[in-house]
């Protein structure tokens, strides 16, 4: 399976914002926007001049960095979202955060998205009491995702289970404290969805 080996440092550098790949380390001092706000290599401190293109491109990748798709899976994410009646570039933000992945992360049962994925590989959620360990596995409304019972008392899942009150929670998700699982509430809306994107942009791109 291919997979992005570098250091996740550099991509928040390149797109000039923090895109908070590394949790807690994102908020600190050792952020490395914080510590070297300029894009890497020899000229990242030259200014960049981008065409009406470069910024389209820029905003893609920085919506592609922020889940963790690599390029093949975004642009199947655009199509089927392209093929769907209404917003595209909305509907392309709901199918990315509908991702596994992306849910085990906003219940806080992690602090990146790479840390859920590692997670959802491993077998630690189920999704309606069946263990699933695809990430691009897309929940719908009314699903249920919880910790497997073999892996609660594993130290990442019960650590956050601890900690869960201190998370805030996007309203088309739900946690009940009681049977320790998420509940799907809702399809996510734009409004449900705070990340920096301009996703006209990248239907604009695509639309080329």
């Amino acid at each position: 399976m291919a997979r992005y080996t570098d250091s996740v440092c550099r991509l928040c550098r390149r797109e000039g914002i923090k895109l908070f790949l590394k949790a807690e380390r994102c908020v600190t001092a050792k952020c490395a926007i914080e510590r070297r706000g300029y894009a890497p290599g020899q000229h990242g401190q030259a200014r960049a001049k981008f065409s009406e293109y470069g910024v389209q491109l820029r905003e893609k990748q920085k919506l592609r960095r922020i889940y963790g798709v690599l390029e093949k899976q975004f642009r199947n994410y655009f199509a089927l979202a392209n093929r769907k009646k209404g917003v595209t570039g909305e509907y392309l933000l709901g199918l990315l955060e509908r991702r596994l992945d992306s849910v085990v992360q906003r219940l806080g049962f992690a602090g990146s998205k790479a840390a859920a994925r590692q997670l959802v590989l491993h077998g630690h959620f189920t999704v309606n009491g069946k263990k699933v360990n695809i990430p691009s596995y897309l929940v719908k409304k009314g699903d249920t995702v919880a910790p497997a019972s073999n892996k609660i008392n594993k130290s990442p899942v019960k650590k956050a289970l601890e900690n869960m009150k201190e998370k805030s929670i996007p309203q088309w998700l739900a946690f009940d404290a009681d049977k320790k699982q998420g509940i799907v509430q809702s399809l996510p809306s734009r409004e449900d969805i705070n990340v920096p994107i301009q996703e006209q942009l990248i239907v604009e791109l695509y639309s080329r």
